[in-house]
């Protein structure tokens, strides 16, 4: 499991800790990845909409999507803190539903659950932490809120705007959240953040001064090349790489020079001659 949302509740830099290492994963190979290279939280992200999915935004991923995935990561039983993202309209229309599909993330093996939204989601907050379930905030940009905010854009740039996001963050934080993404804001306005409250922040697009980063798998790793954000640093060519080796598989077969005889299964000779006597005999 790795550690437990208290624990990582406590990590804060300026108390001596090391940064929080987050990135996404949404199956066992991509779990186990995050896992042998130490990764401390695994965020089962509904990002899996556009980089796994297809969709244009996250709107279209449900919670039966969300469930199936953080599935698949749990069954990795990766040594990191397992995060499940709750999908757009999963907490939005009542506290009991929200409960439920929370639930229903936790018993597919998340640890704990995500959700987007500052004030207006403290409500729904409280009641998942009433049930036990540990919750990670999201604020700044909120892709979930993508049509309301007039597409991807950066949070927080006029200092009425930081305000709110300082207030949001402590008022999560004083709900009980045990950490906060925040996504797609100043540098200042994050470090103002996180040193406004006691919890770790998670910083994606936010600079350097958060408690931690996340990264998408398939941004770090250049799996996703069609589109890359500012904030995003490439550790690897991973498409470049694969679309080589696919073409060279491809002309290998259509040489002959695939499968080789050392690739093949072979039977003994005199099964082989009996096979060709039986054949020969018909």
């Amino acid at each position: 499991m790795g550690l437990s949302a208290p624990a990582i509740g406590a990590r804060k830099v300026r108390n001596g800790h090391d940064p929080l290492v987050m990135v996404t994963a949404y199956d066992a190979p991509g779990a186990r990845v995050a896992s042998d290279a130490g990764a401390d939280l695994i965020l089962v992200g509904d990002s899996v909409a556009m980089v796994v999915l297809g969709y244009d935004d996250t709107l279209q991923v449900t919670v039966d999507d969300m469930v199936h995935h953080t599935a698949a990561v749990a069954r990795a039983e990766p040594d990191c803190h397992i995060v499940g993202d709750l999908p757009w309209m999963s907490y939005h229309v009542s506290a009991e539903e929200t409960v439920r599909n929370a639930a229903r993330l936790m018993r597919a093996g998340a640890h704990s659950v995500k959700l987007e939204g500052g004030r207006k989601r403290l409500p729904m907050v409280e009641r998942i932490i009433a049930a036990e379930i540990p919750v990670m905030g999201h604020i700044g940009l909120t892709p979930q809120s993508v049509h309301a905010m007039g597409g991807f854009k950066v949070q927080g740039k006029q200092a009425e705007q930081a305000r709110k996001l300082i207030q949001a963050a402590k008022s999560l934080a004083h709900a009980g959240c045990y950490a906060i993404v925040l996504e797609g804001v100043p540098v200042r306005v994050a470090e103002a953040v996180t040193e406004a409250v006691e919890i770790p922040t998670i910083g994606i697009g936010a600079g350097m001064h958060c408690d931690g980063q996340v990264l998408v798998y398939h941004d770090l790793l250049g799996i996703e090349d069609r589109f890359t954000p500012k904030f995003v640093r490439r550790y690897a060519d991973l498409k470049t790489a694969s679309t080589d080796a696919v073409r060279a598989y491809a002309a290998d077969v259509r040489s002959g020079a695939f499968p080789s005889h050392d690739e093949a299964y072979h039977m003994v000779d005199a099964e082989a001659d009996e096979l060709l006597g039986l054949y020969g005999s018909d």
